[in-house]
């Protein structure tokens, strides 16, 4: 098991990923990946046996991206490191591989300096497994608005970081 960089060649596989998922995140095509990456702080994939099983897109502040959730933090906070989506292969999902990526997510906005990790998660239609998953790091809410045009409702969440 391998966290690292993605890159291009990850694409085909994040962007089935990412449809598994779908649900729960926004649609994305190989030109949105293409652009989240480039301006992306962190974009990794999770490697098991050669095989990607997981990635994490996440954003600083400043990055040129129109998501209303990341640009809800742009309007409030100074630094942050917004989570955009981590993603977890359905095959693999109850293996702690999520976490292992947040430790990693955290472990940069540390090392970057950054003091606050933001990400939204689904409250309607309700998401519990990530309001769980992502208590479990810290986060609190510090909003709430409604997305998709009136069809999705989303937690707007931070975790502040000791920098010490």
């Amino acid at each position: 098991m391998k966290i690292r960089t993605a890159s291009s060649s990850d694409f085909e596989t994040v962007l089935a990923l990412n449809r598994e998922s779908e649900r729960f995140l926004s649609p994305l095509t190989w030109d949105q990946l293409d652009r989240l990456h480039q301006r992306a702080d962190l974009h990794q994939v999770l490697e098991i046996e050669g095989g990607v099983a997981a990635f994490v897109l996440a954003l600083r502040e400043g990055a040129s991206y129109d998501s209303v959730n990341y640009r809800w933090f742009v309007e409030r906070y100074e630094r942050f490191l917004y989570v955009d989506r981590i993603v977890v292969s359905a095959a693999r999902r109850g293996q702690g591989l999520g976490r292992l990526l947040y430790e990693s997510v955290f472990s940069h906005a540390r090392a970057m300096r950054v003091p606050m990790v933001t990400c939204e998660y689904d409250i309607e239609p309700p998401n519990p497994a990530s309001e769980h998953f992502h208590g479990l790091f810290g986060f609190v809410e510090v909003g709430h608005q409604s997305t998709a045009g009136g069809k999705k409702r989303v937690s707007l969440q931070a975790a502040t970081l000791s920098l010490e």
